[in-house]
């Protein structure tokens, strides 16, 4: 969806206040006192309350103060910025906000909790944040915003292939042909630069693997869909696993594909590895067929949240320490009858939409509690219902590899027994593994991973 529409140049604004509530005052002045079905008082106790109860900073100098009434609109955004800054309780003395983004949606916007995650990522690096503050005027300020939110980065000058890439990418084709590929796979973070390429493999689906989608070099009219895994490996093709499997959730990849996969080192500017895969062949002992893998009651998007949370877990742990973890996504039903809570459930009594995965401000708030020993069991809406759970499924004979632990146990048996799916963070060795039906599939090994 296009979040670009939502914002109008009216609604940018340079800010005079250096208090929050100054701030927002300024900000629902050019917004809401301009349609007659919303209050601008109350909006404002509204965002304020907010605020007193959970923290909407994202980092990088930016807020982003939300609330849900009943309007006309589906959305209204509102953007203020301070080149001086703005205090604001948590921060420290020398850290100011220059950033507010006010968002406000409608009661009845299903897409309420995507659209806030969108709007986050869009001020999670420090470049572009600094690209809008120090931006020469408003008018700049808006076409970067708009250019952010409609996915239009400024155009890259384009460099021309060398030799090897070419070679790779004709043969890459001609290899997907002669082995019945329906899909050619791109792993987008090899290259550093925008290739001279004006379309990729025209008489094959071609999808676009990459770390982040909102930053990549390629056009994304020239493939059929891009897939964002958040990978910190330096190996060819290290976010392969991930990519199906995402794929297959989202019906970009259909079980019964072959795939041809060209990539090389991430950021070596050099493609050299082309890998055909069997879909059915691959996943053969964790899918039983497509429609199978992920529980009937899990959104795709879910899913997709808690292996990213999960492996920014292995990489980064917490305060310096690795951290294990243990996700229980789906059936939370009968889930829950076979837990039971280790600690006091500190996601008891919050809002929903307050403690849902998919909610950007929640990254902090799993991470830390994801020290506590016990199981996050979610939803397949992406609602937490619970943290620091013990779970005692009923034993079943396994085999699980040497090395693996009461954590795994748990993992396997738990979705042996329910129609669930679990994710498990190894705390000696960063491994990201999916349990699904008692058969696990190692997505991520930190041992040989880089940094990004």
């Amino acid at each position: 969806m296009r979040l670009d529409r939502f914002l109008t140049r009216g609604r940018v604004i340079d800010l005079e206040s250096d208090t929050l509530e100054g701030a927002l005052k300024e900000l629902l002045a050019v917004s809401a006192g301009r349609f007659k079905d919303l209050n601008e008082s109350r909006l404002l106790k509204n965002l304020l309350e907010r605020e007193s109860t959970m923290t909407t900073y994202l980092g990088c100098g930016v807020i982003l103060p939300h609330v849900r009434i009943n309007m006309k609109r589906r959305y209204l955004f509102v953007v203020g910025r301070s080149r001086d800054g703005i205090r604001y309780d948590g921060l420290k003395e020398s850290d100011l906000v220059h950033i507010v983004f006010v968002l406000i949606a409608d009661d009845h916007s299903r897409d309420y909790l995507q659209v806030l995650s969108s709007v986050a990522r869009l001020f999670k690096e420090r470049d572009v944040v600094d690209s809008m503050v120090n931006a020469p005027d408003l008018d700049v300020l808006y076409a970067r915003l708009t250019a952010g939110f409609g996915g239009l980065a400024a155009k890259p000058v384009l460099v021309r292939q060398n030799r090897t890439n070419r070679l790779i990418l004709r043969e890459a084709e001609k290899i997907a042909k002669g082995s019945n590929c329906s899909t050619i796979a791109l792993f987008g973070d090899t290259l550093t630069t925008a290739p001279a390429v004006t379309k990729w493999f025209p008489k094959f689906k071609t999808i676009l693997v990459t770390r982040n989608a909102g930053e990549t070099y390629f056009d994304p009219k020239h493939f059929a869909a891009v897939i964002q895994v958040r990978s910190f490996s330096k190996t060819r093709l290290a976010q392969l696993r991930s990519a199906v499997l995402v794929g297959l959730t989202r019906s970009i990849i259909e079980f019964n594909d072959r795939i041809c996969c060209v990539g090389g080192i991430p950021e070596s500017d050099l493609f050299d590895t082309i890998v055909v895969v069997d879909v059915q062949r691959e996943f053969k002992t964790l899918l039983v067929d497509q429609s199978d893998f992920l529980p009937p009651d899990v959104k795709p998007e879910v899913f997709e949240r808690v292996i990213a949370v999960a492996m920014e877990l292995a990489v980064e742990g917490r305060e310096g320490r690795p951290v294990g973890a243990l996700f229980v996504l789906g059936d939370s039903a009968r889930v829950e009858k076979m837990s039971k809570p280790l600690v006091l459930n500190p996601f008891y009594g919050y809002r929903e939409e307050d403690r849902n995965i998919l909610n950007p401000f929640m990254d902090e708030t799993i991470k830390e509690f994801s020290s506590v020993d016990g199981a996050f069991i979610i939803r397949g809406d992406g609602v937490i219902t619970s943290s620091g759970s013990l779970i005692y499924a009923p034993d079943y004979y396994h085999a699980l590899p040497g090395g693996l632990g009461s954590r795994h146990a748990a993992a396997a048996a738990i979705s042996l027994a329910t129609q669930c799916i679990s994710i498990v963070v190894s705390s000696s060795t960063g491994q990201v593994t999916v349990f699904r039906r008692g058969v696990l599939l190692p997505l991520f090994e930190k041992g040989v991973a880089g940094q990004t």
